[in-house]
């Protein structure tokens, strides 16, 4: 395993001269041509001080690492005073045959009506004991979650109606006993990356970034302000925030979820939001679970540059100069549980690189006296292991599936001490 350990004050003052004959001038999917690299210590503190009690991670090198990925990475996200005003717009009872109650909630954000505002879609478990616990994601449009004609499209995106359904298996989840919350990640900011929106030109200006600024006085951003993702995690708080008032709901046990980019923005989410009490991250990638120093696969070049802040682009080809890496990210979210999962096919998002993020966030969560990953072997396919950090590598391709569900459910259940509705 070509990694060690090294101290960030040191890490920054040894880049190699021939750093940049160690990038490859195509994606690289071969793990021989992986150049050498070393990672800060998430333990050892900027001034070398180093960390050996919860006190001193949380009152110090918890938050050198939040301001380094806000710097560099996601962006800085600005202080927005929010007037949550939330109405439900349409509520049935009788859901799924009876399996669930569907409600749809208009949560406004702001004062001013032209204002950013989200569609929440949300199914609670008619058979369940009360609260239920949650999870929560983003998806490309409500009515892509599932067939259900009662589904309210969400604006400004194209997705057929259950177009995405096979990544949302609402009744297995609803049959576990989880409530379902999820929302149009365009309702905050759209996404001209991808076939989930319309891809406008400058989009972004039409979300909370762009009103953002407005309040602000200023036409742009500045070159460590957020990015789409920083915005989109801004997002699930402020779902959040609306969960907290549903009593039929455990605001204290919701998982958030992703896949792909919003995979990223889910880690990005618990890392900023200490009261996501579940991360998930699912075939995340770079700017995700994966190792950035790896350089295989997808790189930081890569990354579409509207998605991290201005910053960020500083370190393509340049991936050793990064102050932080992503095993850092998952330590940020310790001593709350997260899973990362990877899939065989999908070598864009770096298998090897996003299990090796739970290897070297582990000691953080050693630090709580908790076990973490408690693996340093890469397992085979299809086989799920960890314990605070939970991982498996999944038979297949780029997606979510039902199988990556279940062990998410798995998961859920063991670290939130719940009996899944039904169950003995």
């Amino acid at each position: 395993m070509k990694i060690c350990f090294l101290l960030l004050s040191t890490l920054l003052v040894t880049v190699p001269a021939a750093l940049e004959a160690a990038q490859p001038v195509v994606t690289n999917y071969d793990e021989s041509k992986v150049p050498a690299y070393v990672l800060a210590d998430p333990l050892v503190c900027s001034d070398g001080q180093r960390v050996d009690d919860t006190t001193l991670w949380r009152s110090k090198r918890r938050q050198e690492i939040l301001n380094a990925f806000s710097e560099n990475v996601y962006g800085r996200s600005p202080q927005l005073s929010t007037e949550l005003r939330c109405e439900v717009v349409e509520a049935d009872a009788k859901a799924f045959g009876g399996l669930a109650t569907r409600q749809q909630v208009k949560i406004r954000l702001f004062p001013e009506p032209e204002a950013p505002q989200i569609d929440l879609l949300l199914f609670i478990p008619n058979g369940a004991q009360k609260p239920v616990p949650v999870i929560l994601g983003p998806n490309y449009g409500n009515q892509g979650v599932h067939a259900d004609p009662g589904i309210i499209p969400s604006r400004d995106t194209k997705t057929v109606r259950g177009e995405h359904a096979s990544r949302w298996p609402m009744e297995m989840m609803l049959k576990r006993g989880y409530a379902v919350a999820t929302f149009a990640a365009a309702d905050i900011e759209q996404d001209k990356h991808g076939s989930g929106t319309f891809q406008k030109p400058d989009a972004w200006r039409l979300g909370v970034r762009g009103y953002a600024l407005k309040k602000a006085g200023r036409a742009e951003r500045a070159d460590d302000e957020w990015g789409t993702i920083g915005a989109w995690a801004w997002g699930l708080s402020r779902v959040l925030d609306y969960l907290e008032t549903e009593g039929a709901l455990d605001a204290k046990k919701v998982a958030v979820v992703g896949h792909s980019r919003t995979g990223k923005t889910a880690l990005w989410a618990a890392a900023l939001d200490e009261r996501f009490a579940i991360a998930i991250s699912n075939n995340s990638g770079a700017g995700g679970a994966a190792l950035a120093r790896r350089i295989f696969g997808e790189t930081v070049a890569d990354s579409p540059e509207i998605w991290f802040c201005k910053n960020y682009r500083s370190f393509a080809k340049n991936e050793m100069a990064l102050p932080v890496d992503q095993h850092q990210l998952i330590a940020l979210i310790a001593p709350r549980p997260v899973y990362i999962a990877s899939a065989t096919e999908d070598l864009w998002a770096d298998p090897r690189g996003e299990f090796l993020s739970g290897v070297h966030a582990t000691p953080v969560y050693n630090l709580f006296g908790l076990p973490g990953l408690g693996v340093t072997e890469m397992p085979s396919a299809d086989s799920p292991l960890g314990q605070t950090i939970g991982y498996h590598l999944r038979t297949g391709k780029h997606d979510i599936t039902e199988y990556d569900w279940q062990q998410y459910l798995n998961f859920a259940d063991r670290h939130f001490g719940y009996v899944p509705s039904g169950a003995k």
